[in-house]
């Protein structure tokens, strides 16, 4: 009898142990979602016929969020609003409350909710807006954003506040830039696979994302200024299937951060290749491929990534309209310093890539491995030039594959600095 009750006791243990042990096997990428329904208040956005960007938002957060938390058992939910409201008493003040809530919460990602709109009414599908820099912005932003939403942009026709973003969008590849492609790629393929028309991945100066330490995207889920696109964003069922969408993503998105954190030295962790169909643009395509093989996220809540970035963005400030300090110590070949050369970076690894990995898409096989200082140590680079202004030619080209691409110094194998 006594055997008995023990190995009872024995087998229930066990079963108690079992989900416990399941739970953590299955353990989520990421821990803390935090959602933005955009505009709110007394700032609106697009409107047509009566209909508001502001609540059509606020609609699809909210089904979204009660879906993260209704099958994504761990990860917790943090919302910008739950309700019709402003955030500050001017736009500038309340975009940047959203990413103080997002930042205090110590997001793993970042999902800003946005409705578009269009001169033309035939304008339709979806689109996810990362932070960088397009030909638009570098033309002053004049036709970036529809009216209603220009607030949200960066100024960039002001030198100073140009030098001191773009500072900031280049060394945003070596902390969130990746995994905000991968994010947005992931969302891109989901819309697909639920039949929406996707307009890409596209690089956007947008506020909001530029004040946020984490990986961040700013979807847009439709026009509101097509009439058949409005009636399904005003639609249960569409804000339904949207949330839908959204929710694939992020659960996709997390399932490649932890499989980033847990891969083996030297293998792949590349992001599920969802059929995009002919309406994915070739930007979009290349921003998942770039994302593929770089570092995972350090821990759920990537605490010292979201220090390294917001570090990372001071120095980008205070470098601004200066110079390199040019400290690099660089190699000497028969006493005398090699010369600098230029090159194309579209990749930085905190591991070995292999040079013919399908992630380098049509450079495959043609770019170069360099070393540098840092997390993320490994650079891989397209060209050789003699000349900045040769490789700033070339990286108009290199950027229809790699949209976050930037030209570098290079020496003997390094990136460094130039004086």
């Amino acid at each position: 009898m006594r055997a008995r009750t023990l190995l009872a006791s024995a087998l229930a243990a066990l079963l108690l142990a079992l989900p416990a042990a399941r739970a953590a096997a299955s353990a989520p990428g990421i821990g803390v979602v935090v959602l933005d329904a955009g505009h709110g208040g007394k700032f609106p956005g697009a409107h047509y016929g009566g209909v508001y960007e502001k609540d059509l938002t606020l609609k699809v957060a909210l089904k979204l969020g009660a879906m993260i938390e209704a099958e994504m058992p761990g990860v917790e939910v943090v919302y910008t609003r739950k309700s019709d409201k402003a955030l500050a008493a001017d736009l500038a003040g309340d975009l940047q409350a959203r990413a103080d809530i997002a930042n205090r919460a110590e997001g793993d990602l970042f999902l800003s909710i946005h409705v578009n709109a269009s001169r033309s009414t035939a304008a339709y599908g979806v689109e996810t807006l990362v932070m960088g820099e397009s030909p638009k912005e570098t033309r002053y932003n004049e036709n970036a954003l529809f009216e209603n939403n220009r607030d949200d942009l960066i100024d960039m026709s002001d030198e100073r506040t140009a030098a001191i973003v773009r500072a900031y969008i280049q060394n945003l590849q070596f902390t969130y830039g990746q995994y905000s492609q991968a994010l947005a790629r992931c969302i891109q393929n989901s819309y697909v696979r639920a039949g929406r028309h996707s307009r890409g991945v596209k690089p956007q100066l947008l506020r909001v994302l530029y004040a946020t330490d984490m990986p961040s995207v700013l979807t847009e889920i439709g026009f509101l200024s097509n009439a058949k696109e409005a009636a399904y964003l005003k639609s249960e069922k569409g804000q339904t299937e949207i949330a839908r969408a959204l929710l694939r993503a992020v659960k996709e998105y997390s399932d490649y951060v932890a499989r980033c954190r847990t891969a083996e030295e030297g293998e792949e962790a590349a992001l599920p290749d969802a059929g995009q169909g002919q309406e994915a643009s070739d930007a979009g395509e290349a921003a998942g491929k770039s994302a593929g093989e770089t570092a995972a996220p350090q821990g759920g809540k990537q605490k010292a990534g979201a220090k390294e970035a917001g570090k990372q963005k001071t120095e980008a400030a205070e470098a601004a309209g200066a110079k390199p300090d040019g400290k690099q110590t660089a190699a000497k070949q028969g006493g005398k310093r090699a010369p600098v050369r230029y090159a194309v970076q579209v990749l930085a690894s905190s591991k070995p890539v292999a040079l013919g990995s399908s992630q380098f898409g049509p450079y495959r096989g043609k770019v170069k491995q360099y070393r540098s200082e840092g997390r993320l140590s490994y650079k891989y680079c397209v060209g050789d030039y003699a000349a900045r202004d040769e490789a700033q030619r070339q990286l108009k080209s290199v950027r229809r594959s790699f949209p976050d691409a930037f030209v570098v110094a290079c020496r003997d194998g390094r990136i460094v600095k130039e004086k």
